[in-house]
């Protein structure tokens, strides 16, 4: 790991007085879900900055089951023309637990700004007040949403492209399946960062970053617990796991980057060979010396401007015919 990945993360780890997930009250959990850097140096130092002259705002969309689901939107600097721009739908992550919107504004920033899309970041519900598969409902909810109101934002419903990291690259995967099943708006292409593909957590990396930076095993113990606790899911079940579902033909190209030490490491690549042994159209890329959400701490992180343009590059390549 980089010298200053590993000064970041140790400092992380001392300040942030961590308890564990599962050990957490429901009024810890509402105030980790709450939190929003401020916008301004050192923070920007470490997750970078919405670039200049993307605009930012607040929308909302009524799930199937009439709950309201806020979104927060992203829309690159105006070109002078008035054509309608691809839309990404965005999932954060924080182990279906934890996490909001407003923590992704620079990545969601730069993606509207390098792809030159409309991002709709998703404020999904949370575990465990709204376990499995509430998140995978809202997911697919706001991803048919875009489709039958894409003009209201200024995007283009032929145009939809979904991308989650973590938790989110998981409601991501999920969605895809899901939409081409059931039935939704054609998905062009798929972009999952570090997803959780395999709630068995039977891959190898599992064991070897146990005890990683950033994400733990016991960590991950303690998001499932939180997601799954009552709902009689089985743990390879495709709306928790996607690496476990039968078919993964016909699903949209994917780009799949995983940090080399993360304990998902493995999942995610695992799921990225599936995809292509079912002749899905795939990019794998595994960055070294980055731990887990390295896209979010580009100052920290070398490698993660690289994939950052990777993303975007891969997003443009399927938006952007």
């Amino acid at each position: 790991m980089p010298l200053r990945t590993r000064m970041f993360t140790s400092l992380y780890h001392a300040v942030s007085g961590r308890v564990p997930v599962s050990e957490l009250t429901a009024a810890q959990r509402e105030r980790a879900r709450s939190v929003a850097m401020p916008a301004l140096p050192p923070v920007t130092w470490v997750t970078g900055a919405v670039p200049r002259g993307v605009t930012v705002w607040s929308s909302r969309f009524t799930a199937r089951d009439g709950a309201t689901i806020p979104l927060r939107l992203y829309r690159p600097a105006a070109d002078g023309s008035a054509a309608p721009l691809p839309v990404v739908v965005y999932l954060h992550g924080g182990g279906w637990v934890l996490g909001n919107p407003q923590g992704y504004d620079a990545l969601c920033g730069f993606l509207a700004d390098a792809v030159g899309a409309v991002v709709v970041n998703v404020d999904y519900r949370l575990a465990p007040e709204h376990p499995a598969p509430q998140g995978v409902h809202d997911t697919v909810d706001a991803v048919r949403w875009v489709g039958e109101h894409a003009a209201e934002v200024g995007g283009d419903s032929t145009r939809i492209a979904v991308c989650g990291d973590s938790a989110g690259g998981n409601l991501a995967a999920v969605a895809a399946l899901v939409v081409r099943d059931d039935g939704g708006p054609r998905i062009a292409h798929q972009a999952l960062l570090y997803p959780g593909t395999d709630a068995t957590r039977s891959h190898p990396s599992i064991t070897e970053h146990a005890n990683a930076p950033i994400l733990t095993r016991a960590d991950i113990d303690g998001y499932l617990g939180h997601y799954l606790d009552g709902t009689g899911l089985d743990l390879s079940d495709p709306l928790v796991s996607p690496f476990w579902a039968e078919d993964l033909s016909g699903l949209p190209p994917a780009l799949v980057q995983t940090a080399d030490l993360d304990p998902l490491r493995d999942e995610g690549q695992a799921y990225a060979s599936r995809l292509a042994e079912a002749g899905v159209p795939v990019r794998a890329t595994n960055y070294g010396g980055a731990p887990h959400g390295f896209m979010s701490m580009p100052g920290i992180v070398p490698c993660a401007g690289q994939a950052r343009f990777e993303l975007a590059a891969e997003m443009r390549t399927h938006l952007h015919p």
